[in-house]
C-alpha cells in the first residue's frame, strides 16, 4: 500500500472513527477504579492517540512527499535483482548493475516530444550500494537521426530525508527541463536524479565514512559507470554535471572539487559548505582530522589546488541561512575554478524557493557541459 495513495489514508480515517466511536459507545463500562479498567481507558486512550498521531502523519507526507514509499520511509536506497552489464572501467573490467523498469511518471506526450522518465535501480561494485533513481531521457533521444548521438548528463541530488519522488512532484525537475529545451534554453540532457543517501536510516552527506558506507564512491565512480553502460551519455567530465537541494547542494559542490577528473561542474541550491553533524548522521569522520578537512569546503578551498570546475551557488537576502557562508565561499574561491551566484531577495529553504532558480540553474547547467 503506497504512503502517498488514498487507500493508506482511508484505512486510517476508517480506523480513527472507528476507535473514537468504540471508545465513546465503551467508556461507561471502563468506568471504575479496578485495574482492568484503569488499563482498559488508558488503552482505548492511547490507541486513539496513535491513530490520529499515524493519520496526520500520513496526510503531511501525502501533500509534502516526503517519503514515497516504505523503502525511502525505512533509508533503503533501491532493491536488486536485473542484470548484469560489464563496462571498462579506469582500473579494467568492472561489473555495474542498472535495472531499468517500467517508468512510474507519465509526463504526458511521447518520447520524441516530451522525453521519457525511466525508473532504474542502480547497484555499485565498488561501494556495495544500490539506489533507486529516475533517469529522464530528452525528446532528442528518441527522435531520427540521434541513434548515435551522446547526450550531456545532469546528476540530480534532493536534500534528506527527502523523497526521491520529490525532484518530479514538488521540484518538477524532468518537466523544467523538457520546457527549458523545447524553448532552446536548456540543450538536450539526460538527468538522473536521486537521494544523496543509500544507506537505511542514515545520512551519510555523500562520505566515504572511514569503516563504514562508500556513498562517495557510489556517486563519482559507480553511478557513472552504470549510466554509461545503459544509456548514449557523455564517455568524459566535460559532458557529466552535478546539482542538488540543500544536503544535495553540498554534496554537489563536493563532489565536483572532489572529483573533477569525473564532474566538471556542480550547482548548489541553498546547500551548506561542511559536513554537519547530527543524530541522522552519527560518526562521520572515525576520529581522523584528515577526512573531516577534506569534507569542509572552506578547507579545502584554502589548503588545497583549486579544481578546474564551474559552480553555482544560491541564496537569498532573507530567508535563507547559507547567505554568510555563500559569500565567504564565493570570497575563496581562484582560477582555474569558477563561481557563479543567485541570489533572491527573499525565499525559504522550501520547494517554492528551489522552483524559482531551478529554471536559471539548469540553463547555467547547459552551458557548463558538453557532450
Amino acid at each position: 500500500m503506497s504512503l502517498t495513495g488514498w487507500p493508506l489514508t482511508s484505512v486510517l480515517i476508517a480506523a480513527v472513527l472507528a476507535a473514537l466511536t468504540a471508545t465513546v459507545w465503551g467508556w461507561g463500562r471502563l468506568a471504575g477504579r479496578g485495574a482492568g479498567r484503569v488499563a482498559g481507558r488508558l488503552g482505548a486512550f492511547l490507541l486513539c492517540q496513535l491513530l490520529v498521531t499515524l493519520l496526520v502523519l500520513v496526510t503531511v507526507n501525502r501533500h509534502f512527499d516526503f517519503y514515497a514509499d516504505w523503502g525511502e520511509l525505512a533509508g533503503a536506497g533501491g532493491i536488486g535483482g536485473g542484470h548484469l552489464v560489464t563496462v571498462q572501467g579506469k582500473g579494467g573490467p568492472v561489473t555495474a548493475k542498472l535495472i531499468r523498469r517500467k517508468p512510474e511518471i507519465d509526463i504526458g506526450g511521447s518520447p520524441s516530444t516530451d522525453g521519457r522518465i525511466d525508473t532504474v535501480d542502480i547497484r555499485g561494485v565498488r561501494s556495495g550500494l544500490h539506489s533507486h533513481a529516475y533517469v529522464y531521457l530528452p525528446p532528442q533521444y528518441f527522435q531520427p537521426g540521434q541513434d548515435k548521438r551522446r547526450f550531456p548528463v545532469a546528476v540530480g541530488l534532493s536534500g534528506y530525508p527527502g523523497a526521491l519522488r520529490n525532484l518530479v512532484t514538488q521540484v518538477k525537475v524532468p518537466q523544467t527541463a523538457r520546457d527549458e529545451i523545447k524553448q532552446g534554453r536548456v540543450q538536450p540532457t539526460v538527468y538522473v536524479l536521486l537521494r544523496p543517501s543509500m544507506v537505511r536510516g542514515r545520512d551519510t552527506e555523500c562520505m566515504d565514512i572511514p569503516g563504514g558506507p562508500q556513498t562517495g564512491t557510489f556517486l563519482s565512480q559507480d553511478l557513472p559507470e552504470a549510466v554509461r553502460s545503459q544509456y548514449r551519455v557523455a564517455a568524459d567530465r566535460n559532458g557529466w554535471g552535478v546539482f542538488g537541494l540543500s544536503t544535495g547542494g553540498y554534496c554537489s559542490l563536493k563532489l565536483a572539487m572532489r572529483d573533477s577528473d569525473v564532474y566538471s561542474a556542480a550547482a548548489s541550491l541553498s546547500g551548506y559548505y561542511g559536513a554537519i553533524k547530527d543524530i541522522t548522521t552519527g560518526d562521520l569522520y572515525g576520529g581522523s582530522q584528515a577526512v573531516r578537512n577534506e569534507n569542509d569546503l572552506f578547507w579545502r578551498l584554502r589548503h588545497l589546488p583549486p579544481p578546474p570546475v564551474s559552480v553555482l551557488v544560491t541564496t537569498s537576502e532573507v530567508g535563507e541561512k547559507n547567505k554568510e557562508g555563500t559569500e565567504r565561499f564565493l570570497s575563496m574561491v581562484k582560477p582555474p575554478m569558477r563561481a557563479t551566484s543567485l541570489v533572491l531577495d527573499s525565499g525559504g529553504h522550501n520547494f517554492s524557493t528551489w522552483n524559482r532558480v531551478l529554471p536559471q540553474a539548469l540553463q547555467w547547467m547547459s552551458r557548463s557541459i558538453r557532450a
